[in-house]
């Protein structure tokens, strides 16, 4: 009987991974807006104002995509088996082939991180952020704010290991316009650091508006909070707490004060995902799957 039982469950476990591997197979990317720069990955210069199912080898050939990140102009893809595709703009190295590339059409396996096995991407304005299974986090592209993290102002045209993060596991990266949050994995106390320009109080890292820091410094207010996710885009970051808090800082609008820490936006609704967008915000209740849309002036959401 026990022998059948577990032959049972090897079946179930088997088919609950073919339906996987049918239902990533069935999941294709598509791409629509601004395309000038390449960053539709149609291979053609231009703008599309419909959705473009892309039908290329270079895709098909890396395995399904498991993650996008949508930079300035320019994209980072993820596939399933940790690989990382990127194309679009790649004035600043951001797109980390190892050269400057005004506009790449087609996306492109980026072969210095083929040794790594990558979980997570992002993409900023012009800079790129990736963590590896094993807790590394490496960056490249614009680093003339230091939002890349390697204790100077230089640009990197292919990823380069943070080194600050080397003893410790990284879980997360999220690269706004021109700064960078790292979260750690299961770490007590200090786990979520900012680097980058800090003017408008994006990093969170002082009560003092700081112009920029080119070596991770921790983000404050979170010392007994456990952080689950984060975000960041334009001059904007965020983070999730573990029993679905949401907390903002950085730039404000309508005349309102920059937050120059994080704040925690009360709400009835727990939260389970946050992602930001250049002037607004989403983020995705785990009740009934009910989206919410964060008022600019960071004072009230509306419901839909």
């Amino acid at each position: 009987m026990e022998v059948n039982q577990k032959s049972e469950e090897t079946r179930i476990e088997l088919k609950q991974e073919d339906d996987n591997q049918q239902q990533r197979e069935k999941e294709q990317p598509w791409s629509w807006g601004a395309g000038t720069d390449g960053q539709l990955g149609t291979a053609r210069l231009q703008d599309e104002h419909l959705p473009q199912l892309l039908h290329l080898p270079s895709l098909s050939s890396a395995g399904p995509v498991s993650m996008l990140a949508c930079g300035g102009a320019h994209v980072v893809a993820l596939t399933f088996g940790g690989k990382v595709l990127t194309w679009g703009r790649g004035s600043s190295g951001q797109l980390g082939h190892g050269e400057l590339v005004n506009s790449l059409l087609t996306p492109k396996l980026v072969m210095s991180l083929d040794n790594y096995l990558i979980t997570q991407v992002s993409a900023g304005w012009s800079h790129s952020g990736f963590v590896s299974e094993d807790g590394f986090v490496f960056t490249c592209g614009d680093g003339s704010f230091g939002q890349l993290g390697h204790g100077d102002y230089r640009s990197h045209c292919s990823p380069v290991k943070v080194s600050f993060f080397v003893n410790k596991h990284v879980e997360q990266i999220a690269c706004g316009m021109r700064h960078s949050l790292v979260l750690l994995k299961d770490s007590s106390g200090n786990q979520l650091y900012g680097f980058g320009t800090g003017k408008r109080g994006q990093l969170g890292i002082s009560t003092d508006r700081i112009k920029s820091v080119n070596t991770p410094q921790v983000t404050c207010g979170f010392e007994d909070v456990k952080i689950t996710s984060i975000s960041a885009n334009g001059d904007n970051s965020a983070a999730l707490s573990a029993d679905g808090r949401l907390y903002m800082w950085g730039r404000a609008f309508g005349g309102s004060s920059d937050f120059v820490g994080p704040q925690h936006l009360p709400s009835s609704l727990p939260f389970s995902k946050v992602v930001l967008g250049w002037n607004h915000a989403l983020v995705l209740s785990g009740i009934h799957n009910r989206c919410v849309l964060i008022n600019p002036l960071w004072s009230r959401a509306f419901h839909t």
